[in-house]
């Protein structure tokens, strides 16, 4: 067990800085026998550890492994099982209960014995011995007992201590001296004894030779301690001279210190100095081109702008901390004010009077514009003033209050000289509307003045609907007196009810040309005035984020332009972009209701113009939105479009209306109807004006509402007519639609243009079939009869054996239908269908042909019903189908 436990030691223990102290063989209880050992250890640096650790031997070797180790302070119980015999089990109760069986009583007594010495001198807690015999535990021992028992058990501790290689090395040799050091262990160690006894004596030798030595060596010392006092001495005298040497240095610092920081400040002063001459300092010729320089001229305009810049800069320099504090300072920027608010007063007066001038000169030229459709050019005013630009933006970052006034005066002149050049221009425009065109000669027999003309144009905004009764009795004038079939129902196309026959693609085309000249003046005056503003009262056309709306701006005029500033920012206007709207909109504010009250204008004189207002106002509402959607320009345009597009629709409301409340004639044919006509007349227009046009979907949507209208109408009128058939009056109509429609080839009315084909197709059917049955009335009844016998299921070769429909009834029913009399049939059915047609359509020669082939194919299913029903009769009709053919030939040849 001793070798075991030193192998242990060696192997496993040692390395691990650890020492054994007891060892147990044991294995677990209740299973295969499986031996393994608990150790016992404690290490060897402090704090001290004392640990139980499992070993088992390796499977692969004759060697041992640590497998297991528990902290002996997580011991809680020790159970020997029985106190009183002898029983190798026993039980160790750390995180679980471990059962073990040792290899004999005593190993397992003397490994429990260590474990509670161990714990009485390392732990000292609370570890249960239960069913441990009292002598075991050493009970009864006194507490001095208990120490000297300690005290052996850490001698018993230390009873082993393993040699090193030095000392096994030294013994060796030692015990070769001595050859019964082996033999005689006395003798040996009495002779060790021996040689320390005369090395203790040589030690001592050694220390009384060495007296004289340390004699000398201390009266070296005492010398070199009397060295080390003059050497003080010295020292202490030097100090005492640099010491005044120091003092004479710092006197002549400090006043180094002195002059440099005296310098530092001249320095700075001067520097403060040089920096209030150099940005302070305002040139006399500055001061002289502010209190009395021309602001006429080029170059007296240009020493402004330097002086008022440079007066800026004065005005605006960061001073530093305290220089606001200087007299000098205070009189300068009084001074610097007292300049800035004398030049703003008189740049100001000096452009109010500008203006004013600018307004009595344009409107001396105005007379040269009256008679041509143009407006005056303001570029040179433009030009002119565009040179005070830098000093309106000077104004305005210096003194607000005087820019907005500027900015008041301006828009207050310029809307008044605006209005009267823009409602002469208008004049002119409604003069070349009214009185060059023939439609303009119905509504007035006196030439017009153009106070006049001022007095019927303003009368028409807003109302174009009063016109139709007037208009439709003139209408009524017209019928009665032309007698003309097409003049018998008012035209549909005119949103006042004027024919349409009384104007001409030429009025109409000058009506064109008149209204883009219009917009054409307008536009690039708008974008000139909107591009000034901005440079000359300096406001970026930025895009704005903020909301101010278009009724406010419409809403601004003398009295509200004043709620557009306060005394120094804007109130109302979030962004410089809304102000130059509203400024636009106060200038040109007499642009809107002129250009309805011409809208208006156009649109009496013939509501075909509303076609061509919306292509250009839809264009030059495209154009403008593209260069600015929230500019005044595209705003303007944009709400005149909507009146536009609003009197498109009325005028599409009214044709639609007016097609319900058509009335035909009982006495006449009806032919071609007035309405279907007119529609092909306003496809065709419409088509011709809005190729490329921007707003094609409109005239879409008015197509499909006017053909839809149209059918219907036609279908009435058919049903209501008494001379004429309705499959005339429908076939004819619808033919009229296909062919209008797949002339024109308008994409959306695909769907309409075949049920147009559809239907004339199906009622020219009806009508033949209908026509048809009249000349060979009796014929067609007695084969009806024969079909009927048939359908009721007598054989056909038995029908001749009915007595109603024998071959006598047969042949008496043919000899009355010879070839002269089938001719003269239809020869009165050609007369019959030529005064049911129109001569516009043409169709009599298509209707024709059509009965002729229809002819033709009841004349073979009559043959074949003979064929079959009366078998080897021999019986046939008293005329052929070659006949047929030239009965109809020279009927229509003859007529």
């Amino acid at each position: 067990m001793t070798a075991i436990k030193h192998a242990l030691q060696r192997d496993i223990f040692t390395p691990n800085d650890e020492r054994l102290l007891s060892i147990v063989n044991v294995c677990k209880a209740g299973k295969k026998k499986r031996n393994c050992f608990l150790c016992a250890t404690v290490t060897t640096e402090r704090p001290v550890q004392v640990n139980v650790v499992k070993v088992k031997k390796s499977d692969k070797g004759d060697f041992y492994k640590r497998q297991t180790a528990w902290a002996l302070r997580d011991l809680a119980v020790v159970d020997a099982k029985d106190a009183v015999k002898e029983n190798p089990e026993f039980d160790l109760h750390f995180d679980k209960v471990y059962k073990w069986v040792a290899s004999s009583t005593v190993e397992k007594n003397t490994f429990i014995s260590c474990i509670w010495k161990l714990n009485q001198r390392y732990l000292r807690k609370k570890i249960d011995f239960i069913n441990v015999s009292s002598q075991l535990l050493e009970e009864s021992v006194p507490s001095g007992e208990n120490q000297s028992v300690a005290g052996g058990d850490e001698e018993a501790v230390d009873e082993y201590q393993e040699l090193n290689a030095r000392e096994e090395q030294d013994i060796e040799i030692m015990m070769e001296g001595c050859e019964y050091a082996i033999s005689n262990a006395e003798a040996f160690a009495e002779k060790l004894s021996r040689e320390l006894q005369v090395l203790d004596g040589a030690n001592i030798q050694s220390i009384m030779a060495s007296e004289k030595q340390v004699n000398i060596l201390m009266k070296l010392l005492d010398e070199a301690l009397k060295e080390v006092d003059q050497i003080e001495l010295k020292l202490s005298s030097y100090e005492e001279m640099l010491q005044s040497v120091k003092e004479q240095m710092d006197q002549i610092s400090e006043s180094n210190h002195l002059i440099h920081l005296s310098n530092t400040n001249n320095v700075k002063l001067l520097s403060e100095i040089e920096f209030l001459v150099n940005h302070m300092d305002l040139a006399k010729g500055h001061i002289k081109a502010l209190q009395e320089g021309d602001l006429t001229s080029s170059r007296g305009i240009e020493a402004c702008t330097n002086a008022a810049d440079a007066l800026l800069q004065c005005m605006n320099v960061a001073l530093r901390p305290g220089h606001d504090m200087l007299h000098a300072v205070k009189q300068q920027q009084q001074r610097f004010s007292d300049l800035r608010e004398q030049f703003a007063r008189r740049l100001a007066s000096h452009l109010n009077s500008v203006f004013v001038q600018q307004g009595h000169d344009q409107s001396s030229t105005l007379a040269q514009h009256s008679v041509e459709l143009t407006l005056p050019n303001h570029h040179p005013f433009h030009r002119d003033l565009l040179r005070y630009a830098k000093l309106m933006e000077w104004l305005k970052n210096t003194d607000y209050g005087k820019y907005e006034g500027l900015t008041r005066n301006y828009m207050d002149y310029l809307s008044r000289l605006y209005e009267r050049e823009i409602k002469d221009f208008f004049e002119v425009a409604k003069i070349k509307m009214t009185g060059t065109t023939r439609e303009g000669k119905k509504f007035a027999t006196l030439p017009r003045k153009e106070s006049a003309v001022k007095q019927e144009t303003e009368s028409l905004h807003g109302s174009s609907g009063k016109l139709t009764g007037s208009t439709s009795s003139l209408n009524k004038l017209s019928v009665q007196s032309s007698g003309n079939r097409r003049s018998q129902s008012s035209s549909l196309l005119d949103m006042g009810n004027m024919s349409a026959s009384d104007l001409d693609v030429a009025d109409r085309t000058k009506f064109d040309k008149i209204f883009e000249q219009v917009l054409s003046e307008l536009e690039p005056l708008c974008l000139a005035e909107q591009d000034f503003i901005s440079k000359f009262f300096k406001l970026q056309q930025h895009q704005s984020t903020s909301g101010t709306t278009t009724n406010e701006a419409e809403e601004m005029d003398g009295g509200t332009s004043s709620r557009l500033y306060s005394s120094g920012v804007p109130q109302t206007i979030s962004s410089e972009k809304d102000m130059i709207r509203q400024m636009m909109t106060k200038i040109f504010r007499c642009t809107e209701p002129e250009l309805n009250n011409l809208i208006a204008l156009g649109d009496k004189i013939d509501s075909f113009n509303s076609l061509y207002m919306l292509v250009k106002m839809s264009h030059h509402v495209w154009t403008a939105q593209n260069v600015d959607p929230a500019s005044f320009l595209s705003t303007t345009l944009g709400n005149v479009l909507v009146t536009v597009k609003r009197n498109f629709d009325k005028c599409i409301s009214n044709q639609m209306k007016q097609m319900d409340e058509v009335k035909i004639s009982k006495k006449s044919k009806v032919g071609i109807l007035p309405f279907v006509a007119e529609f092909e007349e306003f496809a065709a227009l419409a088509e011709s004006i809005f190729k490329n046009a921007e707003r094609r979907g409109d005239l879409d949507k008015a197509y499909i509402k006017l053909i839809r209208a149209v059918f219907v109408s036609v279908e009435k009128v058919a049903n209501e007519s008494q001379k004429t058939p309705r499959d005339v009056v429908m076939m004819e109509n619808f033919h009229h639609i296909f062919a209008t429609l797949s002339r024109l080839k308008i994409s959306c009315l695909e769907a309409e243009k075949k049920e147009a084909k559809q239907k004339y197709t199906e009622h020219l059917q009806s009508y033949v079939i209908y026509s048809l049955g009249q000349p060979l009335e009796k014929l067609n009844h007695f084969f009806e009869g024969v079909e009927a016998r048939v359908a009721q299921g007598i054989r056909e070769e038995e029908v001749s054996y009915q007595l109603a429909f024998n071959k006598q009834e047969l042949r008496k029913v043919i000899k009355e239908y010879p070839g002269k009399e089938v001719k003269k049939g239809l020869d009165n059915l050609y007369k019959k269908v030529d005064k049911h047609l129109c001569e516009e359509e043409n169709l009599l020669q298509v209707v024709w042909h059509s009965m002729q082939d229809e002819f033709i194919r009841q004349y073979k299913h009559f043959e074949g019903l003979i064929a079959r029903c009366y078998p080897g009769s021999g019986i046939t009709m008293e005329f052929t189908i070659q006949d047929i053919l030239d009965y109809c030939s020279s009927i229509a040849q003859s007529h």
